[in-house]
């Protein structure tokens, strides 16, 4: 299997902060792109982009019906950077038995809190299951990672996740995801 390095490590040392929510997510009445996200903290709501990312968006739907997030570990957690999940080997280095999905960057949305992207490795057609959730803006991912979605409710229950230390953001104790499913599932 390939290994997977997701979201540019260098990236982890840039300081962010600040709490905005990312524009245009207005997919958010369309229950078939909205995703329950459940984490010992609270639920969090996810509302998918498939106006942006289409594919991306569908491979979600796909694996949260299948159960196949229901206790994956945030393993990767970088305070003010990004909460990393979507791994069932909780290693950062694996996917789904799906086939890896092309690239669906965008210049019509930003990398802003709460947004949520899809972890790759180098390859930008390399996006398989993991995912992120953005902790403070990192508009410099804007253009370089597919933003597949938007924290609409439970933004305080993401910052609850328990953190990572060093420059991998390597989490000790990590938080799980109990169960994640699409509202209409």
């Amino acid at each position: 299997m390939i290994k997977r390095r997701h979201v540019i490590q260098a990236a982890a040392a840039a300081p962010l902060s600040g709490v905005i929510m990312s524009q245009n997510a207005d997919a958010a009445t369309d229950l078939s792109n909205t995703v329950y996200m459940d984490i010992d903290p609270g639920r969090v709501t996810i509302t998918l982009r498939p106006d942006l990312a289409p594919l991306a968006a569908e491979r979600i739907r796909v694996l949260s019906n299948q159960g196949f997030y229901d206790g994956c570990e945030f393993f990767r957690v970088i305070a003010g950077f990004v909460a990393q999940t979507g791994d069932r080997s909780n290693t950062g280095t694996q996917g789904s038995d799906l086939p890896n999905l092309p690239s669906e960057f965008t210049d019509n949305a930003s990398f802003l809190t709460g947004t949520v992207g899809m972890a790759r490795t180098n390859d930008p057609n390399s996006a398989n299951s993991q995912f992120y959730i953005c902790l403070a803006p990192a508009t410099f991912l804007d253009g370089k990672y597919t933003i597949v979605g938007q924290v609409t409710a439970g933004m305080d229950a993401v910052q609850k996740i328990h953190l990572g230390s060093g420059a991998s953001g390597s989490v000790k104790d990590p938080t799980k995801i109990v169960k994640m499913r699409v509202a209409t599932n």
